[in-house]
């Protein structure tokens, strides 16, 4: 990290207990009221159900958000306490802490090095790459980065099925594999419980809606935070990290209520300039900066356009569409 980012910044990281607990406590109220709601709107009409999915749904991206600080030691001074709160909100996200853990500092260590992809990123291949496949490899990543692959079928495969399966990581990640481990266990035992209590149909009913949009958002915040223009990719010998931050993490400038249901995520430059900064001092550290101000900047219809970028053209130095 650059130095004097660093220093600058040092002042805003580190948790506030008092504001992270009234988070993660005001959070799970949300949530669970949300569900409340849900469920008893089966007596009344489904097209109610799924309307209150919408925000029970961001609810749980708040949650998401907590268990993504945990894992950064930014949430909580104890990694202990982290651990714990970030393994139990894994059971209801479905990332299991410990690997999301792992795999996303790898991801916040080398986002835009060309030669490190392939751990917690949205697969992108240079138009040499692309133009190198066969006519079959180029269909397969057509059809990975079609939006109804990418946002829906893909999504829904990652986190329902993906990050179920222990060989996901390698052998030697133990910890990790422990942790998918028992997330699939604690995962099971809220879904007997809960079944067994409400009803089986009934829970089906209620969380399949909430977790499918929540992972479709998820997947879609992730996307619009690293493939945009202008962006950054670097080979190994010129990639920085503040570079990487700055130029290859968006600014996205959501609505106040989105912002707030999205955890602060989308001032994800300033969240990779310095990833112990918890999500609720990010727009203070904004306000303060007006310099960290002019990056690469998104509004909620810019962030449409974005779909159609899927090839890094390494000569004009910027992400392209596919060639017809």
């Amino acid at each position: 990290m650059n130095a004097s980012w660093s220093a600058r910044l040092a002042k805003y990281k580190g948790a506030d207990l008092f504001r992270s607990l009234r988070q993660l406590v005001t959070g799970a109220l949300l949530f669970a009221a949300g569900w409340t709601l849900m469920y008893l709107s089966l007596q009344v009409g489904y097209w109610l159900t799924l309307l209150l999915a919408v925000p029970t749904a961001f609810f749980l991206i708040r949650l998401f958000i907590i268990h993504h600080d945990c894992g950064h030691g930014s949430f909580f001074a104890s990694g202990r306490a982290a651990d714990i709160v970030g393994s139990i909100l894994g059971v209801f996200t479905l990332p299991p802490y410990h690997y999301w853990k792992k795999t996303h500092a790898l991801h916040h260590a080398t986002s835009g090095n060309l030669e490190h992809r392939g751990f917690g990123d949205i697969d992108t291949l240079t138009v040499d790459e692309y133009l190198a496949l066969s006519r079959w490899g180029r269909f397969k990543y057509r059809l990975y980065r079609h939006p109804l692959v990418l946002f829906g079928v893909g999504a829904i495969i990652h986190f329902f099925i993906r990050h179920r399966l222990p060989s996901i990581v390698p052998r030697e990640w133990t910890r990790e594999r422990r942790s998918i481990l028992w997330t699939n266990v604690g995962l099971l035992a809220v879904v007997m419980l809960a079944g067994t209590l409400l009803g089986f149909w009934q829970l089906a009913l209620v969380q399949l809606p909430v977790t499918l949009l929540s992972t479709v958002i998820g997947v879609w915040l992730f996307y619009v935070q690293h493939q945009f223009e202008p962006t950054y990719w670097e080979h190994d010998e010129r990639w920085a990290y503040d570079a990487a931050a700055l130029q290859g993490s968006s600014y996205y400038r959501l609505p106040k209520v989105l912002q707030w249901a999205t955890g602060n995520i989308g001032i994800h430059h300033i969240h990779h300039l310095h990833p112990r900064i918890p999500n609720y001092r990010l727009q203070r550290v904004l306000d303060e900066h007006d310099e960290l101000r002019n990056v690469p900047t998104l509004t909620l219809l810019d962030s449409f356009r974005c779909v159609r970028l899927t090839l890094w053209d390494e000569r004009a130095r910027r992400l392209v569409p596919f060639p017809s």
